[in-house]
């Protein structure tokens, strides 16, 4: 009986001790706190809502020119010709932030591995997703991304 006992304890160890060395190094991070810290992103987003302000400057100004008109058919065809112009315009924007946003998405996704790499961790989860355990890289990914060399 001794003997048996022994040889599941000494199996419970070797089972523990593989179960240890084989366990996931995880990583976690904030993205949302990386994305607000992120230089590149704020600077992104500025310029994006900056074009925004333009284009509502822009409709502004074509709604005095357009309340100026008199003539029926020239409110028309200038009706026609700003929508033309708007949806342009509306449609470079659109662009410009979709490059951004892949562009900022990338940069975060090459940092995470980076960081992972160096510390050695398997995993880098939104924070959100881990309730205990695993280690913080939120300010190493942000580091990483706001170095002028990477």
């Amino acid at each position: 009986m001794l003997k048996i006992k022994f040889l599941l304890t000494a199996m419970l160890i070797m089972l523990a001790t593989n179960m240890t060395a084989n366990a996931a190094n995880i990583g976690y991070a904030d993205f949302q706190k990386v994305l607000s810290e992120y230089k590149y992103a704020k600077s992104a987003y500025k310029d994006i809502d900056n074009k925004l302000l333009e284009l509502q400057q822009y409709v502004i100004d074509k709604d005095k020119q357009f309340k100026a008109i008199e003539s029926p058919i020239q409110k028309k065809t200038f009706e026609e010709q700003i929508k033309k112009e708007f949806k342009a315009k509306e449609d470079r924007i659109y662009n410009l932030k979709v490059q951004k946003e892949k562009e900022i998405q990338n940069n975060i996704l090459t940092a995470s591995k980076s960081v992972a790499a160096t510390k050695k961790l398997d995993v880098v989860l939104d924070y959100s997703v881990v309730y205990a355990g695993g280690v913080d890289v939120t300010n190493d990914i942000i580091q990483y991304l706001n170095s002028p060399k990477k």
